[in-house]
């Protein structure tokens, strides 16, 4: 449906194909989990679910102005430590002339309805476009404005298979400052690939009732990043019962076990280093068990990797800022690609 205002058109995106979700079928079109998990899940992680972090819209125009109108599913736009710009906002990428998604311009929420410019003044040409959704919130409605002259294509998503990425607030973006910029996305960016983003702040708990749902999946990986919302006894529960479950219907896909990161100040508090040290040594037994079984497709990655060890790249000592965030990937993307033989 399209509709004109002023010079611009009006293209509802409601309707468009979505990358990033693992089941088609949901209540909403813009949340994570289907409709039958509502109920078997925890409310706190049916709630998160509802966020669209991870979800993104691809599409080509040929318009020098992108602008966006949508209405906020929580009247809640950012906190303490994230920016509404990733809480609630847009994000726009666009394929330069390599192939490769390169930043374009943000949406600015200051209340439950958000309507402006993502791009303005852009280079003469037809292009495809990434949108990336809101990390900590969802649009009820969407809406793309483009020149009245231009056209606008909206992409079917790509049908390879994904890697899943399940884990905590830090998966699912907290605190990266544009939607963008959480480490999925980076990571899908760089690879090239579809991801979907299962990350549920505070909630990252192996619960048996996600790995049923982690079993439904097919994707060409599962990354299971839970360590920062659990300690020693539960990861010695959990761990492999979790991939027990997905090995029933998932026998031969990769999984990738992630440690937790190094809080940015655990040299002054020798509390998280004992943290640290007891659930590492959780997950890495688990981990020992599982290939000692003879299941060769299962991967670890050492916390020490995933963040710089100068201590500057959080805000609060547990969530990566940008730079953060951009670190996670590095680290990811050397385990991925040596995982999926991308070299």
């Amino acid at each position: 449906m399209t509709h004109r205002t002023h010079d611009l058109t009006w293209h509802d995106a409601t309707a468009w194909d979505i990358e990033g979700k693992g089941w088609d079928d949901t209540t909403r079109h813009f949340e994570r989990l289907p409709p039958d998990a509502e109920g078997v899940v925890r409310e706190p992680v049916w709630d998160l679910s509802r966020c669209s972090a991870g979800l993104s819209l691809r599409f080509v125009t040929d318009s020098t102005q992108i602008h966006a109108r949508y209405d906020l599913l929580h009247s809640t736009i950012s906190m303490a430590h994230m920016p509404a710009t990733s809480h609630s906002g847009l994000d726009l990428y666009a394929e330069d002339a390599s192939g490769m998604q390169r930043w374009v311009g943000i949406s600015r929420p200051e209340g439950q309805r958000v309507e402006g410019a993502l791009a303005e003044g852009l280079a003469p040409g037809s292009r495809c476009y990434t949108l990336y959704l809101p990390l900590f919130n969802s649009p009820e409605t969407l809406e793309i404005g483009i020149d009245e002259s231009a056209s606008l294509q909206p992409l079917a998503a790509r049908q390879e298979k994904p890697i899943l990425f399940y884990g905590t607030s830090i998966m699912h973006g907290a605190s990266a400052a544009r939607a963008g910029m959480c480490i999925s996305s980076l990571v899908g960016r760089r690879l090239r690939r579809r991801v979907i983003n299962l990350g549920f702040a505070g909630n990252g708990l192996m619960e048996p009732e996600i790995a049923d749902l982690l079993a439904q999946q097919d994707p060409c990986l599962f990354v299971i990043d839970c360590l920062p919302n659990m300690t020693e006894p539960l990861i010695t529960e959990r761990t492999i019962p979790l991939v027990r479950r997905i090995r029933q219907s998932q026998p031969l896909t990769p999984i990738l076990l992630v440690e937790d990161r190094t809080y940015a100040n655990t040299r002054f508090f020798p509390a998280k280093a004992e943290r640290h040290r007891t659930s590492r040594a959780a997950l890495r037994a688990a981990w020992h068990e599982l290939t000692a079984a003879g299941d060769d497709r299962i991967h670890y990655l050492d916390g020490d990797l995933l963040l710089p060890d100068d201590g500057e790249a959080t805000v609060d000592s547990s969530h990566p800022t940008d730079l953060g965030m951009v670190a996670y990937a590095d680290a990811y993307e050397t385990s991925i690609r040596a995982i999926l033989r991308q070299v």
